[in-house]
């Protein structure tokens, strides 16, 4: 019974991931998420109570991944490994979520509306921690002197771009589909 409930939940969160990535909030209808997840309705109010509820849920299973991919940051002295590790856990949260990173950076541009307190703390903390590590690398002369916050902004709107513009770089990559071959090749 555990299984099937947590199967119809990851089905209505990815679901609602594409749909409210291609509609955005308002405009996306409930029937049209448990249509797309090929359940009943009743089960996506059964699951979530509220579409805010699912619009939550969606944006929560991407946080997790980009609160998770800044780890080379607090686990590696070394700022190259470091942040060679980071972009590429960026690119792939893009690669594997790309729907949810899409509606996450929506809430984002549209100034964070549905996005919770509790969440917005997280990220904020994150980014806190992060430009203090890359102060005491600049410190320390292990890399050049970079305002830190504009760093993590020129990364995240490079590695973002994967999922936001995926139709694009597929095109002129000539892929159909995004692959850890179609993103940067980074130097091991």
């Amino acid at each position: 019974m555990a299984k099937i409930r947590e199967r119809n939940k990851e089905l209505i969160i990815q679901a609602a991931s594409e749909i409210f990535a291609e509609r955005g909030f308002a405009a996306t209808k409930t029937i049209d998420i448990a249509a797309r997840a090929g359940l009943p309705k009743a089960n996506v109010y059964y699951y979530f109570k509220t579409k805010e509820n699912l619009y939550r849920s969606v944006l929560e299973s991407i946080v997790e991944p980009l609160l998770q991919a800044a780890t080379p940051f607090y686990d590696d002295s070394d700022p190259t490994i470091a942040f060679k590790s980071y972009i590429r856990a960026k690119i792939r949260i893009s690669q594997q979520h790309p729907h949810a990173s899409k509606v996450f950076a929506s809430e984002i541009m549209h100034g964070a509306p549905h996005l919770p307190d509790d969440i917005k703390a997280q990220l904020m903390e994150q980014t806190r921690r992060s430009s203090e590590q890359i102060e005491f690398w600049i410190k320390q002369g292990l890399m050049a002197p970079v305002d830190p916050q504009h760093l993590l902004f020129t990364i995240w709107a490079s590695t973002q771009t994967y999922a936001d513009f995926d139709w694009q770089i597929a095109a002129v990559t000539g892929k159909e589909k995004l692959t850890d071959k179609t993103t940067i090749p980074l130097p091991a």
